[in-house]
């Protein structure tokens, strides 16, 4: 299957290019065109407590994301199932939308539910070309945005002592800010240092490091620490990438409390992080498109460069494992449930080529297995997909 993922995903962008004309509904050439779907449903089982605990909606049980807008890509909400009551920012400066509830409250054995569409443009992406040679040096970075991407808050526990230690011991004296950053990035995506594991929500970065093990958004996480205690602006960055060649999967969090159903679509978690001269750059620890031996690809070959990634929104003062917990306790405590299905679409012409393709490709490997194996193992080589999800609620990876 995984080999069968390789090559699947080696045809996805030699049809992106041979077939973009199919994606023209708005945009220039190369612009590829996505509608995402989310329908929520909030249940009061009412089992706990007497069945008298009440579910009063706060502002955040209210909210959806307004994903982003920027050069890579833009995002329109084209359809909510209640009136829009407000269009904000969030406390980590993402635009948010509050729906209009019909009610405030939900009692035992009640429900409520609604669906959100977005249409999303997405653009071709480059990034500077870097070097280390080229790359300045800490004291070249602005000051305006060490004190605000530098600071001891949220998940980035700066001013423990272990996390410190580790800092300087991979870097040492190091002042240039890529080197910096690529001997961090390779010191965690070492799977002999922190081995890929899922957990039922996000990590602290010290016990991400006590465990020796964490996923997408966990490494990130890390990392942001580290760049954070020697000044690096950094922050952690959350998306969704379509996934056509897993049309459905039904999962179960937090003991049965949340139900996620996935519909080609996959949540991801990457830091990103200011090196000067370039600016912002992606630092992927779990997802890159290509070879890993080269920790500059994981900047360079970062699944948000690839237009089937899009982002969603930033994670740069908020406690982000905090606020999982305390929603997992929540919900558990009072006997809450959310129902979640996500759904990703391409233009209706390409999702029928997908499967013609995906069928193409199930009998190429049924019937032609032995002629193919050198061909799959060469494509396995040259694309190296290390998929990832989160298990939580609106927890990615």
């Amino acid at each position: 299957m995984k080999r069968l993922k390789d090559v699947f995903i080696l045809v996805l962008l030699l049809v992106t290019i041979e077939f973009q004309d199919f994606c023209q509904v708005k945009g220039e050439i190369g612009d590829v065109n996505f509608v995402v779907r989310m329908n929520v449903t909030y249940s009061n089982k009412g089992t706990t407590n007497n069945g008298t605990a009440i579910w009063n909606f706060t502002k955040d049980d209210q909210s959806v994301s307004l994903f982003m807008n920027n050069t890579w890509q833009s995002v329109q909400l084209v359809n909510h199932s209640y009136p829009l009551e407000s269009l904000e920012n969030d406390t980590d400066g993402n635009p948010i939308a509050v729906l209009q509830f019909p009610k405030s409250e939900l009692y035992a054995g009640e429900n409520l539910s609604y669906t959100v569409t977005y249409h999303v443009l997405s653009k071709p992406r480059t990034l500077p070309s870097i070097s280390e040679e080229e790359s300045q040096t800490l004291n070249e970075i602005p000051n305006h945005l060490k004190e605000k991407y530098t600071k001891a808050e949220g998940p980035w526990l700066t001013n423990q002592t272990e996390l410190q230690n580790l800092a300087h011991n991979i870097s040492g004296n190091e002042a240039n800010v890529l080197t910096i950053v690529k001997n961090f990035a390779a010191w965690i995506a070492n799977e002999s240092n922190i081995q890929y594991e899922t957990h039922d929500g996000p990590l602290y970065p010290n016990e991400t490091l006590k465990l020796k093990e964490g996923d997408c958004d966990d490494k990130a996480i890390l990392l942001v620490t580290l760049c954070r205690i020697y000044g690096i602006p950094s922050y952690l960055q959350i998306g969704c990438i379509y996934d056509p060649i897993t049309p459905f999967l039904n999962e179960t969090y937090w003991q049965g409390y949340v139900t996620v159903i996935s519909k080609r679509i996959s949540w991801h978690g990457w830091a990103i992080v200011y090196i000067p001269p370039w600016g912002w750059l992606p630092v992927d620890l779990t997802y890159v498109l290509g070879d890993t031996s080269d920790p500059l690809n994981r900047i360079k070959r970062a699944a948000v460069t690839w237009q089937w990634v899009i982002q969603y929104m930033n994670f740069t003062t908020s406690d982000y494992v905090a606020s999982s917990r305390g929603t997992r306790d929540f919900l558990q405590q009072n006997d809450f449930y959310v129902y979640e299905e996500d759904e990703m679409t391409l233009n209706q012409h390409l999702d029928i080529l997908w499967q013609q393709i995906i069928e193409m490709l199930k009998w190429f490997f049924i019937v032609g297995i032995v002629a193919g194996a050198a061909t799959c193992v060469s494509i396995a080589i040259f694309v190296h997909i290390r998929k990832t999800r989160k298990k939580g609620l609106k927890e990615v990876s």
